[in-house]
């Protein structure tokens, strides 16, 4: 996914404007709209803070794929370090109790 489209995709899922982006980051409103348009991508400082701003890398704000993980797993970071220490304590506990159930012998699921 383009930078662009990966901009605005975290701009609607956090229900931020790119007005309020820009204020945020100290930047012009105009300068986000021209990297929301793909007009233009932000120098490598200006990425690293929305990198910051979004709780996610710049390799995901860049759609960069690593060899050992899948989309699916970058999504899971993505939502993961966006949690603050206590929601992502209680992720990991859920997690693990899915775990839990999931290795549970077939008959005991059943009954």
């Amino acid at each position: 996914m383009p930078f662009h489209q990966r901009l605005r995709q975290l701009l609607d899922e956090n229900e931020i404007t790119q007005k309020k982006l820009a204020a945020d980051l100290h930047i012009a409103a105009s300068t986000v709209g021209s990297y929301v348009q793909g007009v233009r991508e932000p120098d490598f400082s200006i990425l690293l803070r929305m990198a910051d701003y979004f709780h996610v890398s710049a390799d995901y704000l860049l759609d960069h794929r690593e060899e050992t993980a899948g989309p699916l797993d970058r999504e899971l970071l993505r939502i993961f370090h966006a949690l603050t220490d206590e929601e992502q304590a209680l992720y990991l506990e859920q997690g693990r109790a899915f775990l839990k159930v999931k290795r549970r012998a077939p008959h005991e699921r059943n009954q």
